[in-house]
């Protein structure tokens, strides 16, 4: 019981941060637990093997990278690394987590960057990009970071990313996917909403975009 109150804790004060700072420094003080809490089987957090396997399998021709946006303690990496990857990088806003990341062993290397601003990587870097979790309350918004992931992403890559499904209208993530279609930028091929955590309430849309760079008008 305690666990699961310090969890609904920390995570009620991430969403309601006021700003990237703030959530920084939260992630700074969870990351040491946040597995435990987050990941153990009994919270049964179903996010990151659904969209792993969604975005390999959603990848066309060879997967020679792949970037973990948002990587917190490594959930995700390890989801992909079981799936099949094999050279996986990471990026995330705290050092904390990336110090729990690396404990792992599935990243090639780790990063801290700001996904509320630009990513300080070469254009088209990757092969897939995977963002769960970080598109939530709190926390980054659609742009830059889903422009950017277009852009660090090979042309054929995929971009699969989750976000919180009471912020997927209100939050302008729709309108932005809807709009780098539209440019003929990406094709979505997929969009769902799963399950985060199974049984517990919380669903997120899951979209996977592929670049094509068909730029209109």
């Amino acid at each position: 019981m305690a666990t699961q109150v310090l969890t609904k804790s920390y995570l009620h004060e991430a969403r309601a941060s006021s700003n990237i700072h703030h959530c920084m420094e939260i992630y700074d003080q969870w990351a040491a637990t946040y597995n435990d809490e987050v990941g153990n089987k009994d919270q049964d957090y179903v996010a990151p093997t659904l969209v792993a396997s969604a975005a390999l399998n959603s990848s066309s021709g060879s997967i020679h990278s792949v970037l973990d946006a948002g990587c917190g303690t490594g959930l995700v990496g390890q989801a992909l690394a079981m799936a099949g990857a094999k050279t996986i990088d990471g990026l995330d806003l705290s050092p904390a987590m990336l110090d729990m990341a690396k404990r792992t062993g599935v990243y090639r290397k780790l990063v801290q960057g700001d996904l509320t601003r630009g990513i300080d990587m070469a254009d088209e870097g990757y092969d897939v990009i995977v963002c769960v979790g970080t598109f939530t309350l709190g926390h980054v918004g659609p742009q830059p970071a889903l422009r950017e992931f277009v852009r660090v992403v090979r042309r054929g890559g995929v971009v699969a990313a989750t976000v919180l499904e009471e912020i997927w209208v209100s939050g302008g993530f729709r309108d932005e996917v809807e709009t780098l279609e539209e440019e003929g930028r990406v094709v979505v091929l997929r969009r769902e909403m799963i399950d985060y955590v199974k049984g517990h309430g919380d669903k997120a849309m899951l979209f996977i975009l592929r670049r094509v760079d068909e730029v209109k008008g």
